[in-house]
C-alpha cells in the first residue's frame, strides 16, 4: 500500500516502484530477522522462549514429524527452481494446450511465479495426502501447509497478480478480498456476524482515507494557490549541499512529522511538495519514493500515532491470564513494554535509510529491465529519392499541371499561358506569377527599341542607326526579376 500511493503522488508506475524496494525489503526483513537472532542468543530474557509443552509437538509415534516436513519443504524448492530454468519449454507447452504463452519478464516475475508453483505442489500433495489418508506426511507437515499457504496464495492474488501485470492495484484488492471470501466458506467460519464485522470496518476505514484526502486536497489547493509549492520547491533546492544536503533535511523533516502525521498524510500532503524538488536536483523519483517509503514506515512503529503499536496493543493481554496448555498465570503485556519494544525497529528503519542513500544501486536495479540497444547493431535505412514515374501518360499529366497553373495565374489576375508547348511547366508558371504580382515575363529574343517620347507627349520617329538607351527599372521590378529568377531555378 505504501508503494501504491508513493508512486500515484510521484506519477510513476507501480511496477517500477516494486521492482525498486525489492532488495531494500529483502535487505529489511534480514535486518529484522537478524536482530530477533542476535536477541535470543545474546539476551535471551529479552525474548524468552515459550515452554517446552508449548513448542514441542510428537505425533502418535512419538516422532517429531520434521523429517516428512523437510523432505516436502526440498521438493517445493527442486519444482521452483525446474521451473525457473524450463520456463520457456513449459511456456510453449502451455501454448500448444490453452493457446497462450507464459511470457516472465523480469527476475521479480520468476520469483514469484517460481515461488507460487513450489508453494501450491506443497498444498496439494497436503490436500491429496490429507483427504486420502496416505500417510505420507506427518501432521505438523500438514499443519504447517495449511496455516502458511493460504495467507501467501492472498498475498499472490494481491501483489502477485500486480507485479505480473494483471491486476491494476485496485483490481489487485478485490481480487485480495476475493480471496479471504472464499477462504473463510473454505474453512466454514463465515457467518452474518462475521460478514458484518468486515463491512463495518471496512466503510469506517474508507471513510476515514476519504476524510484525509478530502482534507488534503483542501490543503493542496489553498497552498497552491498561493504559489506556496513554488517557495518550498526554491527552499529546498537552494539548501547548501546539494543533492545530499536535500536528502538529509528530507527525511530528518518526514521523521519528526511521522511521529504526528500518519502515512495517509505525509503521502497527500508532503510527498507532491518533495517530489518536483528532488526532480530539478536530478535525483530519481523511484529511488526518493522508496527511500520515502522506509522513513514512513517508522510512522506505523513509534508513538503516539503508531497504528502498529494499536494493534498490538488490541492482541496483547491487557491482564493476567492462565495459559491454556502449561495451565500456568501469565502477567500482561503493558502498553509501555510495547512502546519499548518497538524502538529498536525503528533504529533499524533509520540504519536501512542510510544504507539506501549510501548504496543507491539497491533501488536503482529496476533499470536492468529495461531493453538495451546495441549501437553495432543499429541500421537506418532511409526511402531513395527517386519517385517513380508512370511511362505511359507523361505528356497528358504535363498538360493537365499546365492547365491547372493558368486557371490559377488567371484567377489570381494574371494571364494564362497561350503558347504552353514553347515553354516548360516551371518558366510558364513564373512568367504567370510575375504577370499576377504586376511584374512583366522575360522579353522575347527580338526586341524592338520604343521611340523616345517628346517633351510635348508627342510620339517622334526614332532615327536610323540611332542607339537607344534602356530604361532604368524601379525597385518593384528588380524585384520581381529576383521572386523570377529564384522560381525558375537561378534562370
Amino acid at each position: 500500500l505504501v508503494l501504491i500511493i508513493m508512486a500515484d503522488q510521484l506519477g510513476k508506475s507501480v511496477g517500477d516502484m516494486y521492482a525498486g524496494a525489492f532488495i531494500p525489503g529483502i535487505v529489511l526483513a534480514g535486518l529484522y530477522a537478524a536482530y530477533v537472532a542476535g536477541v535470543t542468543i545474546f539476551k535471551p530474557g529479552w525474548a524468552p522462549a515459550l515452554p517446552p509443552e508449548a513448542r514441542v509437538f510428537r505425533e502418535a509415534n512419538g516422532n517429531s514429524g520434521i523429517v516428512s516436513l523437510l523432505v516436502l519443504i526440498v521438493i517445493s524448492v527442486v519444482v521452483s527452481v525446474a521451473f525457473a530454468r524450463n520456463q520457456t519449454a513449459i511456456g510453449e507447452l502451455l501454448r500448444s494446450l490453452v493457446g497462450r504463452k507464459i511470457e516472465l519478464k523480469g527476475l521479480d516475475e520468476l520469483i514469484v511465479v517460481s515461488t507460487s508453483v513450489g508453494a501450491g505442489l506443497a498444498f496439494v500433495a497436503a490436500l491429496i495426502n490429507h483427504w486420502f489418508k496416505f500417510g505420507l506426511l506427518s501432521k505438523i507437515a500438514e499443519r504447517v501447509v495449511f496455516v502458511l499457504i493460504p495467507p501467501l496464495a492472498l498475498i499472490f492474488l494481491v501483489l502477485g497478480t500486480i507485479f505480473l501485470g494483471v491486476a491494476t492495484p485496485t483490481e489487485g484488492g478485490a481480487m485480495g478480498a476475493t480471496g479471504a471470501f472464499l477462504m473463510a466458506i473454505a474453512r466454514g467460519r463465515l457467518s452474518f456476524k462475521l460478514l458484518k464485522q468486515a463491512m463495518d470496518s471496512t466503510a469506517k476505514l474508507t471513510a476515514f482515507v476519504v476524510f484525509i484526502l478530502i482534507g488534503a486536497r483542501v490543503f493542496s489547493l489553498t497552498f497552491y494557490g498561493v504559489d506556496g509549492h513554488k517557495w518550498v520547491e526554491e527552499l529546498l533546492t537552494q539548501l547548501p549541499g546539494g543533492q545530499l544536503g536535500f536528502l538529509i533535511v528530507v527525511n530528518l523533516l518526514v521523521f519528526v512529522l511521522a511521529f504526528f502525521l500518519d502515512y495517509f498524510e505525509l503521502a497527500f500532503i508532503i510527498v507532491p511538495l518533495l517530489g518536483p524538488a528532488a526532480d530539478k536536483l536530478g535525483i530519481d523519483l523511484i529511488w526518493f519514493g522508496v527511500l520515502l517509503g522506509v522513513n514512513m514506515q517508522t510512522s506505523f512503529m513509534h508513538p503516539p500515532f503508531g497504528f502498529a503499536l494499536f494493534y498490538l496493543r488490541s492482541v496483547a493481554p491487557a491482564k493476567e491470564y492462565i495459559d491454556r496448555i502449561t495451565q500456568k498465570v501469565t502477567a500482561p503485556v503493558t502498553t509501555g513494554q510495547i512502546y519499548w519494544g518497538a524502538v529498536p525497529f525503528v533504529v533499524i528503519q533509520l540504519v536501512m535509510v542510510g544504507l539506501v542513500i549510501a548504496f543507491p544501486q539497491m533501488v536503482m536495479v529496476y533499470k536492468d529491465d529495461a531493453p538495451k540497444a546495441d549501437p553495432t547493431k543499429i541500421e537506418i535505412n532511409l526511402p531513395s529519392g527517386d519517385v517513380p514515374t508512370d511511362p505511359s501518360a507523361p505528356a497528358d499529366g504535363k498538360k493537365a499541371d499546365e492547365g491547372d497553373n493558368n486557371d490559377l495565374m488567371k484567377a489570381l489576375g494574371g494571364k494564362g499561358d497561350d503558347k504552353p508547348a514553347e515553354k516548360s511547366q516551371e518558366d510558364a508558371a513564373a512568367d504567370d506569377i510575375m504577370k499576377a504580382l504586376g511584374g512583366k515575363p522575360d522579353a522575347p529574343a527580338k526586341v524592338e527599341a520604343k521611340p523616345e517620347a517628346k517633351a510635348d507627349g508627342k510620339d517622334a520617329k526614332p532615327k536610323e542607326g540611332a542607339k537607344t538607351t534602356p530604361k532604368a527599372k524601379t525597385k518593384d521590378e528588380i524585384a520581381a526579376e529576383e521572386i523570377e529568377k529564384a522560381l525558375r531555378g537561378g534562370k
